[in-house]
C-alpha cells in the first residue's frame, strides 16, 4: 500500500525555521573557518573544530526540524535514538574534515573541491542517515535520479561555501554566503524528501495516528545542538575580527603605522602579500637579536 506523504504538516512554520537554523549553522561556521585561517597555529584547530561542529550541528537541526512537518497519514512515525544521534555525530565529522582540509591547505583549487566533496557527501550522509533512523510499519524508496540531484546540490553548496569562508573576508559578503548554503542545504533536504516513496505493510484505520507525530520525541533530542550554536554564537560575537572579518591587508597596514615589523605580519591563506612589505623587508632588513 503506498502510503500518503505530507512535508507541511505545520505550514510553512517548520521550513522557515529549518532554513534559519541552517543559515546560522553556516553562518557561525564560515566565520569560525575565516577566523582560523588568520589566528596563531596553535589556535587554528580550535577554530575550525568550533566550525566544524557549528555547521553540523546546524544542518542536523535543520534536517529535523523539517522533519517535524512531515507524517504518513496512515501510520504513526518514530525514531532510533541511537541512528538519529549517529547521524550528529556524521555530520560534525565528516563536514569538519572538508574544512580542517581547507583550513590547512588554503584556497587551493584541488583543497576547495575535495573540501567541499566531503564536506557535502558529509551533509547528504546525514541526512539519509537521518531518514534511515525512522521508524514505521513500512519501508522507504527512493526515485535514484532525485537523490543524486540532491547530492549534486549538498556538493556545490559545500564548495561554494568553502571558497568563500577562505576568499570573502568581509562581513557581509560572509553572510550572504551562508543565506546562500542555507537556501542549498534546505534546497537539498526537499529535494531528497521528493525522491521519497513510503510503502506500507499493512494499513491503519482511520484516525488512528491522531496525535503520533515526532514532534514530542524530536524536540528534547533538539535542544542540545541549538543551546550549542547559541553558546557559539555567543563565542563567534565576542570576537571583533569574527565580526569585522578586517581584510589581512587592512591589518598590515595597521601594524605599520603602530611600528610593528613588516615580516611578522605573515600573510594568511587565501590573501596576497602586500607587495611594500615584502621589498621593505629586501631592502632593509630587521635583526631580531639587537632589539
Amino acid at each position: 500500500m503506498q502510503g500518503t506523504i505530507d512535508g507541511f504538516s505545520y505550514g510553512a512554520v517548520t521550513p522557515v525555521a529549518a532554513f534559519l537554523m541552517a543559515c546560522l549553522g553556516a553562518a557561525l561556521g564560515l566565520r569560525c573557518t575565516t577566523r582560523s585561517l588568520r589566528t596563531e597555529r596553535s589556535f587554528k584547530a580550535g577554530w575550525l573544530a568550533l566550525g566544524a561542529t557549528s555547521i553540523g550541528s546546524g544542518i542536523w537541526t535543520m534536517h529535523f526540524i523539517a522533519m517535524m512537518g512531515f507524517s504518513v497519514e496512515e501510520a504513526p512515525i518514530g525514531y532510533d535514538k541511537a541512528i538519529t544521534f549517529a547521524s550528529l555525530a556524521v555530520a560534525i565529522v565528516v563536514v569538519g574534515v572538508g574544512i580542517f582540509l581547507v583550513g590547512y591547505r588554503g584556497a587551493t583549487p584541488m583543497a576547495l573541491v575535495t573540501g567541499g566533496t566531503i564536506t557535502g557527501l558529509g551533509v547528504a550522509t546525514m541526512h539519509y542517515l537521518g531518514m534511515a533512523g525512522m521508524r514505521l510499519d513500512g519501508q522507504f524508496e527512493y526515485d535514484t535520479i532525485t537523490v543524486t540531484l540532491s547530492v549534486v546540490i549538498a556538493v556545490s553548496a559545500s564548495t561554494a561555501a568553502l571558497w568563500a569562508a577562505v576568499s570573502i573576508h568581509g562581513f557581509l559578503p560572509s553572510l550572504g554566503a551562508a543565506v546562500v548554503m542555507g537556501v542549498a542545504v534546505s534546497g537539498m533536504h526537499y529535494t531528497g524528501m521528493a525522491a521519497l516513496r513510503v510503502h506500507l505493510h499493512a494499513a491503519t484505520l482511520p484516525g488512528t495516528t491522531a496525535g503520533d507525530t515526532p514532534t514530542g520525541f524530536l524536540v528534547p533530542m533538539l535542544i542540545g545542538p541549538a543551546c550549542f550554536l547559541l553558546v557559539a554564537g555567543v563565542v563567534v560575537m565576542f570576537d571583533p575580527l569574527v565580526v569585522m572579518g578586517t581584510p589581512d591587508w587592512e591589518d598590515a597596514a595597521a601594524g605599520r603605522a603602530l611600528g610593528i615589523p613588516a615580516q611578522r605580519q605573515v600573510p594568511r591563506f587565501g590573501t596576497h602579500a602586500d607587495p611594500a612589505s615584502f621589498h621593505s623587508q629586501r631592502r632593509d632588513p630587521v635583526d631580531h637579536h639587537d632589539r
